[in-house]
């Protein structure tokens, strides 16, 4: 992903007002990221814990996605998998987090949800940059690459059905 600045974060969500997108707590450390190694830019909102955004890029420009999921977290004996890396997660670690749809339809409070992980950082997890909780993923027959392609894509599917 290329590296993007507050500005270009702010204005290019897709799902709240320009009001919204305007006050929301965009990262701090947007300069010390690992850009190289993100598909998409994903964090939580430190002021609001049942609050997530993310960017990504598509058509060549950033788009932005603000997200909510449920604060209560599960007993760590509980194991769920993330739709967009497939990394499995003991308790918390992936959270159903939905998005209000753009446009017209999520003004009337239409909105669509995937299971991701709570902290965003599939990309990091699909290289192994950052290792889950657990200690580690499955282990997998394809290449990184074909991993790589497959969360994006996932993640365009989720998107997608945000203007439908």
């Amino acid at each position: 992903m290329r590296t993007l600045g507050e500005q270009d974060i702010r204005n290019s969500f897709v799902n709240c007002s320009k009001g919204e997108a305007k006050r929301l707590a965009v990262p701090r450390d947007l300069e010390a990221r690992p850009w190289g190694d993100l598909d998409f830019l994903g964090w939580r909102d430190p002021g609001a814990p049942d609050r997530s955004y993310l960017v990504l890029e598509r058509g060549g420009r950033p788009v932005g996605v603000t997200l909510r999921f449920p604060a209560s977290q599960r007993g760590f004996l509980h194991r769920s998998m993330c739709s967009l890396c497939l990394t499995t997660h003991p308790g918390g670690g992936v959270s159903l987090m939905t998005a209000r749809k753009a446009g017209a339809a999520g003004r009337e409070g239409n909105s669509v949800g995937l299971y991701m992980c709570t902290d965003l950082a599939c990309s990091l997890y699909v290289r192994g940059r950052k290792i889950p909780e657990s200690g580690s993923r499955f282990e997998e027959s394809l290449t990184l690459e074909e991993q790589i392609a497959r969360t994006t894509g996932n993640l365009s599917a989720f998107v997608d059905k945000l203007f439908e």
